[in-house]
């Protein structure tokens, strides 16, 4: 009998110590509260801010938070201890420590696909093309988490990226380099074009020059690849990137470049196009980056007032809007949240990417005349007489593609 009840006492205290050993639910809930309150102040948009806290351990109660703003840290370890909760806080600013001094990147094929979590099939979030520099924040599962130009985060293949350390990124930012403006074509292994490929090349691929030969650009691609593309087809990165501001004129002749290219969701190259990446597109191959999303073009450049009240106005549509506005469109007339966006022309039309790209006309009259994209346009904005603005940057001034003292 003694040994019975001792038996039981035993289980008992496994029992309670089971039951110590388990963290208070309250405390966690109370926990993941404050963390939400500093990720809307910090990081409301996940495409453009990191921002994640996972329980690690139960004893001591241990949390990670990953953040792309050292703020959030600060703020989330002030908060757990001005309630005095008994956890443990780890923070980490990205970029993550065992990437080393490899922080930075090149986009190494013609076009690299980012996507929204380091899996393959995972939903595409957008495209990159050769030569497009990036920041590199952590690697997990074969996959870069990268920052491109436009401020987008996503996750990309490592075989489309060659790592470079700060020294060698702003080695690459003054290297003599061009930029292909061929919508579509190749760089060959020898300069003639009867000679094996080395890679595809599409319109905004920049690349290193290492000289000339024969009628051929000689190039090194950031994994030092060598290749010949004709000077037909490409032309100096530093002539380019200094042009002038350009028209409407300019940014349409690019956009009607695309006409008939299918839409591919993610897509911002002749390989396929959404409705933003088109624009986006149609922007930088005038040397100007803007936001990467419908929604996030819809915040910048200056605003076109098309409404009267919350309605639609297209008489006065017709009077205000310019050649080269975005027009802004949403699937929900109720929320009026944005997820299209297209270029206008003038007398009414419009070029989008919706299934194709397309010129489509607002006045309902018209033979091309989109009833659907017109009865939910929104809102426009003027980008041209903007750019300089923040999230409207010329090439020649942004960070990533120029060297900047103290970027």
């Amino acid at each position: 009998m003694r040994k019975f009840f001792s038996f039981l006492g035993l289980i008992l205290v496994s029992v309670l110590h089971s039951k110590a050993a388990q963290p208070d639910s309250s405390v966690i809930k109370r926990v993941n509260e404050l963390s939400l309150m500093v990720q809307k102040k910090y990081a409301p948009d996940k495409r453009v801010e990191f921002y994640h806290l996972k329980q690690q351990v139960a004893t001591p109660l241990t949390f990670k938070l990953e953040v792309s703003k050292s703020e959030a840290v600060t703020e989330l370890s002030t908060l757990l201890d001005s309630e005095n909760l008994p956890v443990r806080l780890i923070g980490e600013v990205l970029p993550a420590k065992d990437l080393g001094e490899k922080i930075y990147g090149i986009a190494n094929l013609s076009v690299i696909n980012t996507r929204y979590a380091p899996d393959h099939a995972a939903e595409m979030a957008t495209q990159a093309g050769l030569g497009t520099p990036i920041k590199v924040l952590k690697k997990e599962r074969g996959h870069y988490f990268v920052r491109t130009p436009d401020n987008y985060l996503s996750w990309t293949e490592v075989a489309g990226v060659v790592l470079m350390t700060k020294t060698e990124f702003e080695n690459w930012q003054v290297a003599e380099k061009i930029i292909y403006t061929d919508l579509y074509g190749q760089a060959y292994s020898e300069p003639s074009e009867s000679s094996l490929p080395v890679s595809d090349l599409v319109a905004g691929n920049i690349i290193e020059l290492s000289g000339r030969v024969n009628g051929f650009y000689k190039i090194s691609f950031p994994d030092k690849r060598i290749a010949y593309i004709s000077v037909n087809k490409a032309r100096s990165f530093d002539q380019w990137k200094d042009l002038p501001d350009p028209n409407a004129e300019q940014i349409l002749k690019t956009a009607r470049n695309f006409l008939g290219i299918p839409y591919l969701w993610g897509g911002t190259s002749i390989k396929g196009m959404d409705c933003s990446g088109f624009t986006k597109t149609s922007y930088f191959l005038n040397g100007i980056v803007i936001p990467r999303d419908a929604s996030q073009q819809a915040l910048v450049g200056e605003k076109v007032d098309i409404l009267e009240g919350d309605t639609l106005n297209i008489s006065k549509s017709l009077k205000v809007l310019k050649a080269g506005d975005l027009l802004f469109f949403a699937a929900n007339k109720q929320t009026r949240r944005v997820t299209h966006t297209a270029i206008y022309i003038g007398n009414g039309e419009f070029i989008q990417a919706a299934g194709l790209v397309r010129i489509n006309s607002m006045i309902k009259d018209a033979p091309n005349y989109d009833d659907f994209q017109s009865r939910t346009m929104v809102g426009a904005r003027r980008m041209l007489t903007a750019i300089g603005e923040p999230e409207l940057t010329r090439v020649n001034k942004h960070p990533y593609y120029q060297r900047i003292i103290n970027q």
